[in-house]
């Protein structure tokens, strides 16, 4: 049986994600991971994370990496927009990572590798399949998913959060932290707050199981 393994937002955090890949052992050819994004920012090794989940792309066939509103905010800083509020999200933990001074301005081509910059230029903000509809953020209810705004896809939460709109399928979604993945009939929150002394969550679909990896309490981020 196909499965489908939806992984929430690792923020930095690569020791996390290598060690819930082990646990969750995905099959390479048969089933499809789902990168839920905000996979930089804020934690310790962001450049490293980018650099497992090319690992990663190149073992298992079906291996779908999402646009966070994080990716999206080094976007913005690598064309030169909203850089002091990137800075001020985590983004100095990335480029530190990168070993760049972030109070310099260094050409991002000096820094940046090509085949991080091409898989940040190349996320896409959705993703649906037999099992479900994947975002980072949420959905706006009664749109289409092919109308979505990427207001919504990057940046929503309680408008999407307490809404009943059924939209066919589970909705699965990061970008929002709870305790413990939050289950409804409609919507799945898998943000468990790995950054912020949490644990990185992984949702198995069809099968409705979480899997998790504790931060221990180490907090690299104060949560807000």
């Amino acid at each position: 049986m196909r499965r489908t393994f939806a992984v929430g937002d690792t923020h930095g955090c690569r020791h996390l994600l290598e060690e819930l890949f082990a646990r969750i052992s995905p099959d390479p050819q048969q089933d499809t991971i789902v990168i839920l994004g905000d996979f930089i920012n804020r934690g310790p090794d962001s450049r490293g994370t980018i650099d497992l989940l090319l690992q990663f792309r190149e073992r298992y066939r079906n291996f779908i990496v999402l646009r966070g509103n994080h990716e999206q905010m080094l976007l913005d800083y690598l064309a030169g927009l909203n850089r002091d509020f990137f800075l001020l999200v985590g983004g100095r933990e990335t480029l530190t990572s990168y070993g760049v001074d972030p109070s310099a301005e260094a050409d991002p081509d000096t820094w940046l590798p090509a085949e991080h910059r091409a898989l940040l230029t190349d996320l896409p903000t959705l993703y649906e399949n037999e099992h479900g509809i994947y975002v980072h953020a949420g959905l706006q209810p009664g749109v289409h998913l092919s109308q979505q705004s990427t207001e919504w896809l990057l940046w929503v939460r309680d408008e999407f959060i307490k809404s009943l709109y059924d939209f066919g399928k589970p909705v699965v979604f990061g970008h929002t932290p709870f305790a413990d993945p939050l289950l409804t009939a409609n919507k799945i929150g898998i943000d468990t707050g790995a950054v912020y002394g949490g644990s990185l969550s992984c949702l198995i679909l069809p099968d409705f199981k979480f899997v998790s990896v504790s931060a221990a309490g180490r907090r690299w981020w104060p949560r807000s």
